[in-house]
């Protein structure tokens, strides 16, 4: 990405840090299978590590900002209109289960607006950034959603929640609506990813409810810089904010919404 701001050269340098710690622990998964409780315990101290580590990078950065992270919950800055939204690792089932599919992620939160993003794969090494106002790229290749019409055609992308019998219920509806539709569904377990993919044109749409903010703060900006809409269900803007979100092109995206709406 040209010209990128002194902003986004740090969250950069952070997720890629964060990613260097995790890689090493997720190379050592394969090998601790015989007990998930184990697994899971070793692989929350990595990511509270990746977490530090990447607060430590974003602090000495830019030490009055605020943070809202997975682990440390919202925490004032001296600057009361910059946050830092941090997902040390978006998508801990797959990474736990050895699965190739989890990501690192930072955006940057000014009064109210993610203005920067940083969604960080490093199974596949693909860096996938956002600045509002320029664009969003993947590894210095520039994005645009996908411009196809006919759900016939379409890929979507979605979570189903498990936060409880009726949550769960609400988002098979919501899928099976899709579907009926004439989409391919997908449920890949890493938000920040399936909304990287959608700002790429992998995926058509991405739709979900009851997400945290930090799984989908950067990857909402990364799909309306690359020309798509996002809203809540209820059509509201900055869904981030309201945790949940229907993610597609322009053409589609009202359509979509929609659909999932019910």
């Amino acid at each position: 990405m040209a010209d990128q701001s002194a902003n986004l050269t740090l969250m950069i340098k952070a997720v890629r840090a964060g990613a260097r710690n995790l890689m090493r622990d997720y190379l050592e998964v394969e090998n601790l299978q015989a007990s998930r409780k184990g697994v899971l315990d070793f692989v929350n101290k990595g990511e509270s590590a990746a977490e530090k580590i990447i607060k430590e990078i974003l602090k000495e950065g830019r030490p009055n900002y605020g943070v809202e992270s997975a682990w440390g919950g919202r925490v004032d800055g001296s600057d009361p209109t910059r946050y830092w939204i941090i997902n040390p690792l978006d998508g801990k089932d797959n990474f736990v289960h050895a699965l190739p599919y989890w990501s690192i992620s930072v955006a940057l939160e000014n009064k109210g607006q993610i203005i920067a993003a940083a969604v960080y794969d490093p199974i596949k090494s693909e860096l996938f950034v956002a600045e509002k106002g320029a664009g969003a790229w993947m590894n210095e290749r520039r994005m645009r959603v996908s411009g196809r019409t006919d759900f016939s055609d379409m890929m979507l992308a979605t979570n189903l929640p498990d936060t409880g019998k009726q949550e769960f219920q609400m988002g098979l509806k919501s899928t099976a609506r899709t579907i009926a539709e004439g989409a391919i569904i997908r449920r890949l377990g890493c938000a920040s990813l399936e909304l990287a993919y959608t700002a790429a044109g992998r995926f058509d749409g991405y739709f979900s409810k009851h997400l945290d903010t930090f799984q989908i703060a950067a990857g909402e900006l990364l799909v309306r810089e690359a020309g798509g809409f996002t809203t809540s269900y209820e059509n509201e803007e900055n869904p981030f904010k309201h945790g949940e979100i229907v993610a597609a092109g322009a053409d589609i995206s009202e359509k979509l919404r929609l659909i999932v709406k019910g």
